[in-house]
């Protein structure tokens, strides 16, 4: 697995000041993403993890996966969780051409509009670029269509298969802070670790008081 920043810099947050880091705030609320998904059996499992303490999320949503299990999506949504666009084909923004890249982003968006027509969830064109890589051309394509683009505080590293369940946990803990936006994959790659990370995140942070929020404009 190629090196990653676990903490983003605050130089990288800096320069790319247009995308969304972590929230501004000093209270005790931590802001829990889920990229990759919605999967049969994972996504559900996520949901109950989160539904035990009382948590709120968000979820950066493969347009394909919606398409493929719309029933996992619906489960979301009801549970007053936060949806995200995260492409339609989980496209690498480095290597794909401009107009191919917002078009498979609108693509998913379309569909995110389709399932939520009876439901209150509002996706509010928020958008997370997978690997979180993008061209600047497609960025400021997706700023003036109204995009609000989201990346991360802390890189859990859950889809590093080389990455030990432990040392990921670690990660979690001694990274996370008021305000940090937190990035999980509800995905089988990832499963490895966040079956383990996960629970317990929740409980050491539930403990020191703190509160698991969604994701706003």
């Amino acid at each position: 697995m190629k090196a990653y920043f676990v903490k983003t810099p605050k130089i990288i947050q800096k320069i790319f000041s247009k995308y969304q880091w972590k929230v501004s705030t000093k209270k005790k609320e931590i802001y829990l993403t889920f990229d990759d998904g919605p999967i049969p059996e994972i996504t559900p499992w996520v949901l109950e993890q989160l539904n035990k303490y009382q948590a709120k999320a968000t979820f950066f949503c493969v347009g394909d996966n919606i398409g493929k299990y719309p029933e996992v999506f619906s489960s979301v949504l009801q549970e007053n969780h936060r949806v995200g666009n995260h492409t339609f084909h989980h496209l690498n923004g480095w290597k794909t051409k401009t107009n191919s890249y917002i078009e498979n982003v609108e693509k998913c968006e379309y569909i995110i509009k389709e399932q939520q027509k009876h439901s209150t969830e509002i996706s509010n064109l928020l958008f997370r670029p997978p690997r979180g890589r993008m061209r600047v051309s497609q960025t400021k394509n997706l700023l003036q269509k109204g995009y609000k683009i989201t990346l991360w505080d802390v890189l859990s590293g859950d889809f590093d298969q080389a990455l030990s369940k432990e040392s990921c946990l670690d990660h979690v803990l001694k990274n996370t802070q008021e305000g940090s936006i937190v990035v999980f994959h509800d995905s089988e790659k990832a499963f490895k670790n966040l079956e383990y990370v996960l629970p317990r995140t929740l409980e050491h942070f539930s403990k020191k008081g703190f509160v698991f929020k969604a994701l706003k404009n």
